[in-house]
């Protein structure tokens, strides 16, 4: 889907700038403000949008939106709408429906201008709001689950391969404040140095009793581990618990 394209080293230069500075304006979900806005200086939008999306349950879990959205709600009363025409819409679905997270994609790679304003995605979900053209990078986040950054443009010209060489250029870089934002968000080192060997053992897949083996403890033991274990991380189960001490892990 990419076609060659030359990116300058100014291009690189401001690109080093995006994802090596230490940002203190870390959200309480998602990534620093700072750094999403200084993203589309580099890459012209009208809106740019960073949210966890799960397909399986039809949610949204979070959302970072730069302008901010409306306050009168709109936003999510109009969600069922995208989701009722999600899997038939391939520029949306493409990443759930190939399991690539890994290419930059943009509607026109899946419709010519006439598809897409054929679409029932454009014409009840996408048009109403004023948008016309879409950009999309995902980032793992487990199964059926993707972090999803999105860049929005109004009618006028599309994204320019420039654009996704330079968006994919970022893409691991992005990842990675993604995680490090994670761990601020959420330090591992409040556990023990036994409960995260436990949870180690957890997120391997290993039963109870494998576990209780590995360690040298009773199942009872590895049965009540747990609890004070989502005490500290503040979760209610063990695939929570394994994400929030190991985002990297949860991630792959």
């Amino acid at each position: 889907m990419v076609a060659p394209v030359t990116v300058s080293e100014m291009d690189l230069r401001t690109l080093l700038g995006i994802v090596s500075g230490d940002r203190d304006d870390v959200p309480a979900a998602g990534l620093p403000p700072s750094l999403l806005t200084d993203l589309m200086g580099q890459i012209r939008c009208d809106v740019l949008s960073f949210d966890t999306h799960d397909s399986a349950r039809q949610l949204i879990e979070f959302g970072q939106q730069i302008p901010p959205p409306d306050c009168d709600g709109g936003g999510a009363q109009r969600l069922p709408l995208y989701w009722r025409h999600y899997w038939d819409c391939d520029a949306f679905c493409y990443p759930d429906r190939s399991g690539d997270l890994r290419s930059v994609t943009m509607v026109s790679d899946f419709y010519s201008a006439r598809q897409w304003h054929s679409t029932a995605m454009y014409c009840e979900y996408i048009r109403p709001v004023g948008m016309e053209h879409e950009m999309l990078l995902c980032l793992p986040a487990g199964h059926m689950r993707t972090v999803q950054l999105v860049l929005w443009r109004g009618p006028g010209p599309d994204f320019s391969e420039r654009d996704r060489a330079l968006l994919a250029l970022l893409r691991p870089h992005l990842h990675q404040a993604y995680l490090d934002a994670e761990r601020h968000r959420n330090p591992a080192l409040q556990l023990t140095p036994r409960q995260r060997e436990l949870l180690h053992q957890v997120a391997a897949g290993h039963t109870n009793a494998q576990i209780a083996r590995r360690l040298g403890v009773s199942e009872g033991t590895v049965r009540i581990h747990p609890q004070n274990i989502y005490g500290r991380l503040q979760v209610s189960s063990r695939t929570a618990a394994v994400t929030r001490a190991f985002p990297d892990l949860a991630a792959m």
